[in-house]
């Protein structure tokens, strides 16, 4: 009797982790699309993967940009067959426990070297959308000091802007 305990409880344990796992391949598949998307140039694909109030924080400090914001600052690009290129090299996945919910975060491979992405995901009508993408460039802790010298200038004129702002 309790070897067919332990029996139903590692069955419902690994379909628990299958359902997991099943859920992780999804967003995997939805994060490659979308990366794939702007590689293609897809405006459509791309733009269908977030939710219609999704937020995109890219790396200039002054890039926050709510969706259809980004949809406009992008078009161009996309227009022009020419967005940008993004594969993940690593990824971290986590999902909320009723599976509705997920976050992120993934070092990139882009034409700006290394980069990092992080994120959430909602599901929307049984499917994964990205609701918040935050894109960084990631800088390697020895040549910290030599990037702020480069953009200190930069950084003090928008600092003084922003604090003016009620």
């Amino acid at each position: 009797m309790k070897n067919k305990v332990l029996l139903v409880l590692g069955l419902f344990m690994a379909l628990g982790t299958m359902a997991q796992t099943t859920e992780k391949e999804k967003i995997n598949s939805v994060l490659d699309g979308w990366h794939q998307a702007a590689s293609d140039a897809d405006f459509e694909a791309y733009f269908g993967k977030m939710t219609s109030d999704a937020v995109f924080i890219g790396t200039d400090a002054t890039e926050n940009w709510k969706n259809n914001e980004f949809k406009e600052f992008a078009k161009p690009y996309f227009d022009a067959g020419k967005a940008w290129s993004f594969t993940s090299v690593q990824r971290n996945i986590y999902i909320n426990k009723t599976k509705d919910f997920a976050w992120f975060d993934e070092l990139l491979d882009t034409q700006m070297k290394i980069c990092r992405g992080s994120g959430v995901l909602k599901k929307e009508n049984g499917q994964w959308k990205i609701a918040h993408y935050v894109l960084s460039i990631a800088v390697p802790n020895e040549i910290v000091g030599e990037l702020i010298q480069i953009k200190e200038k930069k950084d003090d004129e928008l600092l003084l802007e922003l604090k003016k702002k009620p």
